[in-house]
Protein backbone atom coordinates (compact mmCIF):
# COMPACT_ATOMS: atom_id res chain seq x y z
CA UNK A 1 0.00 0.00 0.00
CA UNK A 2 1.40 3.88 -0.46
CA UNK A 3 1.09 5.81 2.07
CA UNK A 4 -0.77 5.55 5.58
CA UNK A 5 -3.15 8.19 4.67
CA UNK A 6 -1.93 10.73 7.03
CA UNK A 7 -0.90 13.95 5.90
CA UNK A 8 2.70 13.38 6.03
CA UNK A 9 2.51 10.39 4.42
CA UNK A 10 -0.86 10.10 2.30
CA UNK A 11 -2.22 7.31 0.29
CA UNK A 12 -0.61 7.96 -3.45
CA UNK A 13 -3.33 7.17 -6.23
CA UNK A 14 -4.18 7.01 -9.14
CA UNK A 15 -7.89 7.58 -11.27
CA UNK A 16 -9.39 4.66 -12.76
CA UNK A 17 -8.23 5.66 -16.35
CA UNK A 18 -4.51 5.96 -15.04
CA UNK A 19 -4.47 9.40 -16.40
CA UNK A 20 -3.91 11.67 -13.25
CA UNK A 21 -2.51 10.69 -9.95
CA UNK A 22 -3.48 12.33 -6.84
CA UNK A 23 -3.01 12.07 -3.00
CA UNK A 24 -5.50 11.40 -0.20
CA UNK A 25 -5.30 11.50 3.31
CA UNK A 26 -7.52 11.53 6.58
CA UNK A 27 -8.57 14.57 8.29
CA UNK A 28 -9.52 13.58 11.92
CA UNK A 29 -8.63 17.02 13.69
CA UNK A 30 -12.15 18.64 12.07
CA UNK A 31 -15.66 17.20 13.01
CA UNK A 32 -17.07 15.51 11.25
CA UNK A 33 -13.86 14.25 10.00
CA UNK A 34 -12.70 14.68 6.29
CA UNK A 35 -10.25 12.76 3.46
CA UNK A 36 -8.76 15.67 1.88
CA UNK A 37 -7.73 14.73 -2.20
CA UNK A 38 -5.30 17.07 -3.62
CA UNK A 39 -5.36 16.96 -7.19
CA UNK A 40 -2.21 19.36 -8.74
CA UNK A 41 -3.32 22.99 -6.77
CA UNK A 42 -7.23 21.59 -6.10
CA UNK A 43 -8.16 20.68 -3.14
CA UNK A 44 -11.27 18.47 -2.69
CA UNK A 45 -13.14 17.66 0.43
CA UNK A 46 -15.22 14.59 1.14
CA UNK A 47 -16.92 13.22 4.69
CA UNK A 48 -14.19 10.26 5.46
CA UNK A 49 -17.82 8.24 6.38
CA UNK A 50 -17.66 7.82 2.27
CA UNK A 51 -15.44 4.80 2.76
CA UNK A 52 -17.79 2.54 4.46
CA UNK A 53 -20.75 4.03 3.49
CA UNK A 54 -19.86 3.37 -0.12
CA UNK A 55 -18.55 0.27 0.40
CA UNK A 56 -21.74 -0.83 2.47
CA UNK A 57 -23.96 0.52 -0.48
CA UNK A 58 -21.61 -1.30 -3.10
CA UNK A 59 -22.22 -4.76 -0.70
CA UNK A 60 -25.94 -3.81 -0.84
CA UNK A 61 -25.56 -3.22 -4.89
CA UNK A 62 -24.10 -6.59 -4.89
CA UNK A 63 -23.10 -6.25 -8.89
CA UNK A 64 -20.90 -3.60 -10.92
CA UNK A 65 -21.65 -0.06 -11.22
CA UNK A 66 -20.57 2.62 -13.09
CA UNK A 67 -18.38 5.11 -11.57
CA UNK A 68 -20.47 8.43 -13.75
CA UNK A 69 -17.83 11.11 -12.06
CA UNK A 70 -18.64 14.43 -12.63
CA UNK A 71 -18.23 17.66 -11.65
CA UNK A 72 -20.43 19.28 -9.46
CA UNK A 73 -22.47 21.88 -11.75
CA UNK A 74 -22.85 18.63 -13.93
CA UNK A 75 -25.74 16.15 -13.42
CA UNK A 76 -24.73 12.61 -12.45
CA UNK A 77 -25.96 9.86 -14.67
CA UNK A 78 -28.49 7.90 -12.66
CA UNK A 79 -27.22 4.19 -11.30
CA UNK A 80 -23.89 5.45 -11.39
CA UNK A 81 -21.73 6.28 -7.74
CA UNK A 82 -21.49 9.80 -8.24
CA UNK A 83 -25.13 10.39 -8.55
CA UNK A 84 -25.67 8.14 -5.11
CA UNK A 85 -22.54 10.48 -3.65
CA UNK A 86 -25.33 13.02 -4.28
CA UNK A 87 -28.55 11.38 -3.73
CA UNK A 88 -30.89 12.63 -0.70
CA UNK A 89 -31.41 9.12 0.53
CA UNK A 90 -28.04 8.42 0.91
CA UNK A 91 -26.80 7.87 4.50
CA UNK A 92 -25.33 11.60 4.48
CA UNK A 93 -29.01 12.98 3.09
CA UNK A 94 -26.90 14.66 0.21
CA UNK A 95 -23.32 15.57 -1.03
CA UNK A 96 -20.51 13.74 0.13
CA UNK A 97 -18.54 16.53 -0.98
CA UNK A 98 -17.78 19.19 1.59
CA UNK A 99 -16.23 22.62 -0.77
CA UNK A 100 -18.81 24.33 -2.46
CA UNK A 101 -18.00 24.21 -5.75
CA UNK A 102 -15.85 21.11 -5.62
CA UNK A 103 -18.46 18.46 -3.88
CA UNK A 104 -18.18 16.59 -7.35
CA UNK A 105 -15.97 14.26 -9.05
CA UNK A 106 -17.05 11.30 -6.09
CA UNK A 107 -17.11 8.89 -8.34
CA UNK A 108 -13.57 9.85 -9.89
CA UNK A 109 -11.46 9.93 -6.77
CA UNK A 110 -13.10 7.59 -3.90
CA UNK A 111 -13.39 4.09 -5.99
CA UNK A 112 -9.42 4.26 -6.18
CA UNK A 113 -8.99 4.41 -2.47
CA UNK A 114 -11.68 1.89 -1.67
CA UNK A 115 -9.60 -0.34 -4.59
CA UNK A 116 -6.07 0.19 -1.99
CA UNK A 117 -7.95 -0.30 1.08
CA UNK A 118 -9.08 -3.82 -0.26
CA UNK A 119 -12.51 -2.90 -0.17
CA UNK A 120 -13.42 -2.99 -4.15
CA UNK A 121 -12.49 -4.15 -7.67
CA UNK A 122 -12.17 -1.42 -10.04
CA UNK A 123 -11.90 -0.99 -14.00
CA UNK A 124 -9.34 0.59 -15.57
CA UNK A 125 -10.61 1.43 -18.59
CA UNK A 126 -10.02 4.76 -21.08
CA UNK A 127 -13.34 5.90 -20.16
CA UNK A 128 -16.91 4.09 -18.33
CA UNK A 129 -15.02 2.15 -15.61
CA UNK A 130 -16.95 0.24 -12.86
CA UNK A 131 -16.71 -0.71 -9.59
CA UNK A 132 -17.63 -3.46 -7.02
CA UNK A 133 -17.34 -4.61 -3.77
CA UNK A 134 -15.30 -7.47 -2.94
CA UNK A 135 -16.26 -10.72 -1.30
Amino acid sequence: MSGKGTKDDPWRLTTPPGSSEYQMHRDESVDPPELVCVVGSTTLRYQARAIEDLHAMLIAHGDWMPLGAADEGKGAAPGTVEAWARAGDNPVGGWYGLRKGYRGRFGMYLPPLLEELGLVELEHNARNNRVRARG
